[in-house]
């Protein structure tokens, strides 16, 4: 096969795809002569240097670049972003370099090609990390210019078109990425067209058999919805026409992927799914979308909270419509839009419906106000560590917003489904959501947790010196909340790591009368240099962190001193319970103060704290190079979590006697489970937030006062193995029931 035939688009079979011709045609239609030329040109130019290669499916490879540079022409973008698309394959599958297609075709064209060009050139530790730093790069190169996303799409666009060529192992592949990143980001940038198609071709190859039976059902219910349809057509043109207002009433059919997902949410069969048809009506100005809504409520009865004002409020991406669900013959719902003609061009085009082609983007357009909002936000999400971290991120960000809240002052805040108040107070500032302490939603003091909802209005409760609590990342919805505590929470554990580090090594040294301003400054600097650190504060965070252990490093900056053996020789180290990230309280044994505890150094993850008689204990002994003595200061000032097995009657209501039991000595739960032991007994599983050990063992007193409880068991390792140690936690209660005795004892002297 020839250039000439390629280019005009012929494939093997006598099949057809968009070639030259065709994509000359489109763009004909609204550029310049000279551009049209110049678009002629890149293609002649791709045509050369993929000479020979050919795709899965035989035919030439200039077929696709082409065919993807005429569904940008149907959106009628600039020639640069046409030129970029017919040459975006150039960079990666040629020997062309960036610089040649820079000096023939424009620095625009080569930064969006470049933006395009995925990372195969770098060897990565596994596929989906090439793919999450390929779409990294993507997205950081959208923000600069966003045509880079339009060519983009329009390559996924015509892969999907061609997808049936490729392995079934890997179209399954390529149809998750298109449904998961690229339908949704066609979503976010308003391209509704592309959007609608990016998902049924998606779900075609990922679920071909459920497609196809979908397909069938569909076209077997189309036959006795025309007549239906229509006559809701007529309908509606005769009603707007008597109120005098001019209207294109037309009928759509819901496309297939938002059918099926539907039927997953709701768990129902499609026999059930009734509004699988809809009627959009466009009109000229956003007044007449208001008056056409109430002619259109007078013919058929709205279904009561159905409607939905995206006019006064738009979506995220600019979308603006009227939505509302109708009553229609026999009780059937339609689903209604009203519009304007330029809502509906903005509803299909997204933010291509601005573009201005000889000028540039329109930077009055709302539209593209919003995506460049959203867009900025991608530069502080490369703060979110890896590549699959960010790619994770944006993900949360493609998907559609759907609650909309107020501030105090009535400005309106787009967010996700699902966010909540730490959510909302980051998506005001960063500085609002580090600093938030607490929250009133619609004028009532509620958990910083909360879920919001629609209509809402959100006061931020601010402290100075208030910090985020780690424990916020569990339940934010939002890339934005997500990456700013991360990032707060890197450099305040790189500051405690740096002080827990230096106190250790200094402890090290304290063994032998020494401090470190005694050792010579050529000493220091050769340790440094032999364990490869820049400077003290990157040795001590290593030291903090458990990735280099202080007795040795002591060693090396005394070389002449004798060996440590171990931690044993070490003074403790006074733990007050609020050290922060670097200090943890092992959970499989719950240790709290007065308890007699034992430290084993993690690398990664800092001080590990657990009670000497742990089980887990046993395993850290053979490395007594990681071992670390603590004690608990004298009055540590927060509360710990510790667990309780409580072994009972099993008759109805025990559980509400012994939680009513655990209430009466002002102890939090905050966790309870229940297993059957056998017909007869029960084990209730506690966990609870207790000061210190004499504080539980008032409760386990309580407790054991009961008549229904049989037995009480403190938690020392992992549940597996509790029974094998039940002797040792029995003794262990019982003597803090002693402790207990003795506190009380000096509490009446």
């Amino acid at each position: 096969m020839d250039y000439a035939s390629s280019l005009l688009g012929l494939l093997p079979g006598g099949r057809r795809t968009p070639g030259l011709k065709e994509l000359l045609g489109s763009v004909g239609d609204y550029l310049p002569p000279d551009q049209v030329t110049r678009i002629k040109e890149a293609a002649e130019f791709g045509t050369s240097v993929h000479h020979g290669q050919k795709r899965l499916s035989g035919e030439p490879f200039i077929a696709h670049p082409v065919a993807a540079a005429a569904i940008l022409a149907d959106l009628r973008l600039d020639a640069d972003t046409i030129v970029a698309a017919i040459l975006h394959d150039v960079i990666e599958d040629t020997p062309t370099p960036k610089d040649q297609l820079a000096s023939r075709f424009g620095a625009d064209v080569a930064e969006i090609v470049d933006g395009v060009t995925k990372l195969d050139q770098i060897k990565f530790k596994s596929r989906e990390e090439a793919q999450a730093e390929s779409f990294r790069k993507m997205l950081l190169a959208m923000v600069r210019d966003l045509r880079v996303i339009l060519v983009k799409l329009a390559d996924r666009t015509h892969n999907m078109r061609t997808i049936e060529a490729m392995a079934p192992a890997r179209r399954r592949a390529i149809a998750r990425e298109t449904l998961d990143i690229y339908a949704p980001l066609a979503e976010r940038l308003g391209l509704y067209a592309l959007k609608l198609e990016l998902e049924d071709l998606g779900f075609k190859a990922l679920y071909p058999r459920r497609y196809l039976v979908l397909e069938r059902a569909l076209k077997r219910a189309r036959g006795n919805q025309k007549e239906f349809l229509k006559k809701i057509e007529q309908q509606l043109n005769a009603a707007l026409l008597k109120a005098g207002i001019q209207a294109q009433v037309i009928t759509r059919e819901k496309h297939l992927y938002s059918i099926y997902r539907k039927m997953r949410r709701k768990r129902t069969t499609l026999s059930e799914i009734v509004d699988v048809y809809g009627i959009r009506i466009v009109v000229d100005t956003p007044d007449t979308c208001y008056r056409a809504v109430g002619v259109v409520h007078s013919v058929f009865k709205p279904m009561p909270g159905r409607f939905k004002d995206y006019i006064a409020i738009p979506r995220v991406n600019g979308y603006q419509s009227l939505h509302t669900t109708l009553f229609g013959p026999n009780g059937v719902p339609i689903e209604a839009q009203l519009r304007t003609n330029d809502m509906h061009r903005v509803a299909e085009a997204g933010i291509a419906a601005h573009w201005k082609y000889k000028t540039g983007g329109d930077a009055d357009s709302m539209q593209q106000q919003r995506t460049r909002e959203w867009l900025s936000n991608l530069v502080s999400l490369q703060e979110a560590g890896s590549s699959e971290e960010f790619l994770e991120s944006v993900k949360v960000d493609l998907f559609p917003d759907k609650v909309y809240v107020f501030t105090p002052k009535g400005q309106i805040l787009r967010l996700p489904s699902g966010a909540t108040v730490v959510d909302f107070a980051y998506s005001v500032h960063t500085d609002i959501g580090n600093r938030c302490v607490a929250a009133k939603v619609d004028r009532r003091l509620t958990p910083l947790r909360t879920v919001l909802r629609n209509g809402q209005t959100v006061e931020i409760i601010t402290a100075k010196g208030a910090s985020p609590n780690p424990s916020w990342v569990n339940f934010v919805v939002t890339a934005k909340a997500r990456t700013a505590i991360r990032h707060y929470l890197k450099g305040l554990r790189r500051s405690e790591a740096i002080a827990l580090g230096s106190k250790l090594l200094q402890q090290a040294l304290g063994e032998f009368s020494l401090s470190l301003e005694d050792v010579r400054a050529d000493v220091v600097r050769a340790a440094l240099g032999e364990l490869g650190m820049k400077d003290l504060d990157e040795l001590y965070e290593k030291i903090g962190l458990g990735e280099r252990l202080a007795p040795l490093v002591a060693r090396r900056l005394l070389p002449t001193a004798p060996a440590i053996t171990g931690g044993a020789q070490l003074a403790p180290l006074a733990i007050a319970g609020t050290e922060g990230l670097l200090v943890t309280y092992a959970r499989c044994c719950f240790p709290i103060p007065y308890d007699p505890i034992f430290a084993f150094l993690s690398a990664g993850r800092g001080v590990v704290i657990h009670r000497e008689n742990c089980v887990n204990v046993e395993d850290y002994r053979k490395h007594p190079e990681n071992w670390l003595p603590v004690s608990w200061q004298t009055s540590p000032d927060r509360l710990f979590s510790s667990e309780i097995r409580v072994y009972v009657v099993n008759r109805t209501g025990v559980l509400a006697a012994v939680a009513a039991a655990i209430a009466s000595t002002e102890t939090n739960i905050d966790h309870v489970s229940i297993d059957e032991q056998d017909a007869d007994t029960a084990v209730l599983t506690f966990e609870l937030r207790v000061r210190d050990r004499r504080h539980l063992a008032r409760l386990v007193r309580v407790i054991r006062r009961m008549p229904d409880v049989t037995r009480l068991t403190r938690t020392i390792a992992a549940h597996a193995r509790d029974e094998a140690h039940s002797a040792d936690a029995d003794q262990d209660a019982d003597g803090d029931a002693e402790a207990d005795s003795d506190s009380d004892a000096e509490e009446s002297g």
